[in-house]
């Protein structure tokens, strides 16, 4: 693969991460400011929250193999 293709794949792997990592963020606080609405589900959707914070700073620090 090309160097410029490689760089690409890079920078949108990154960027993936960043969203995943901001929407993670959003989703716990909305879970943990509405804990009274969501009842027995607030740790359900707090554990789905991490899940997906986990999974973007897992894109955010590995380096793809080159």
């Amino acid at each position: 693969m090309s160097e410029t293709g490689t760089f690409w794949i890079n920078l949108s792997e990154k960027a993936i991460g960043l969203l995943l990592v901001s929407l993670s963020l959003l989703m716990i606080y909305f879970t943990a400011t509405s804990t009274t609405v969501l009842g027995a589900y607030s740790g359900f959707f707090g554990f789905l929250g991490a899940i997906v914070l986990v999974a973007g700073a897992f894109l955010i620090v590995v380096k793809p193999p080159e």
